[in-house]
């Protein structure tokens, strides 16, 4: 843990990740302790106030306070777009591992579905999925996760199968153990540093696969601070108020590069042959 941490802290991507990350992970566990006003208080003699002392980023057609909204909104925005990573990980990475392991014809037709289901991008898969589950965020993180899955089911079995072969795994089978014990305990240890580094970078499009899917109307329904419900609801007033959009754009955009940023330190972190 320490190795791997002191090489992500001397790496340029992973600190400007952690330095952009750590307001949001902030407003993510304590925004609505933050947040100075009520984030669904309305005051019709603040509607489309600019940004001020009072209100650091504006007002809203509702006169509710932008920074408030955007504080208390992080973690739905964010915690939907980890639980919904965490999710895909978790079962892409047993689906892979279990495949690698048995091998053979099982083997084949699960990556040729696999296939096939990744030949549909992630969005219109999760519209799809959408369209049978309902609207509202537990649903829309179900979606992502599905649509996450697969593609990490086929990293995850690219580490696998060189792991398949090792001598630990071998010893496994030689003593009697059951396939869950070698895939869970022998296996899958060892495949966890890509599927991290994968998982991380993946934040990132989840964040904005859930302010689109909020953007659409299929996620956080009103009146939820979510950041992508937030541009669609302000893209009515862009001549008028473009704060509006501007500032829940802006936490999305910086959310999603903190992400990627970190996933490349830890890729380098975890692999010190590509950091050098």
């Amino acid at each position: 843990m320490n190795g791997w941490l002191h090489q992500l802290i001397r790496t340029r991507h992973g600190v400007l990740g952690l330095i952009i990350l750590a307001p949001v992970a902030l407003a993510v566990v304590l925004g609505p302790q933050l947040a100075p006003n009520d984030p669904n208080a309305i005051s019709f003699l603040a509607r489309f106030s600019s940004p001020s002392f009072h209100h650091w980023l504006g007002t809203d057609e509702f006169g509710r306070d932008l920074l408030s909204r955007i504080l208390v909104g992080a973690r739905e925005s964010v915690g939907t777009a980890l639980s919904a990573t965490l999710l895909g990980t978790l079962s892409g990475a047993i689906l892979g591992t279990a495949s690698a392991y048995v091998g053979g014809r099982a083997d084949e037709a699960i990556m040729r579905t696999i296939d096939a289901i990744m030949a549909i991008p992630a969005l219109l898969l999760a519209l799809l999925v959408l369209s049978t589950l309902g609207k509202g965020a537990t649903d829309a993180t179900l979606a992502i996760a599905i649509s996450f899955a697969p593609g990490m089911a086929r990293i995850t079995r690219s580490v696998a199968l060189a792991a398949r072969h090792q001598d630990y795994v071998s010893a496994a089978i030689a003593r009697g153990e059951g396939s869950g014990w070698i895939v869970f305990r022998e296996m899958g240890p060892n495949v966890i540093a890509p599927v991290v580094v994968e998982s991380t970078i993946r934040v990132a499009f989840a964040v904005m696969l859930v302010a689109s899917l909020s953007f659409l109307g299929l996620g956080a329904q009103p009146p939820a601070p979510e950041w992508g419900l937030m541009i669609a609801e302000g893209r009515e007033y862009l001549d008028q108020a473009p704060w509006m959009i501007i500032a829940p754009g802006a936490a999305i955009a910086l959310t999603a590069i903190g992400f990627n940023l970190l996933g490349d330190g830890l890729r380098d972190a975890l692999n010190p042959r590509v950091g050098r």
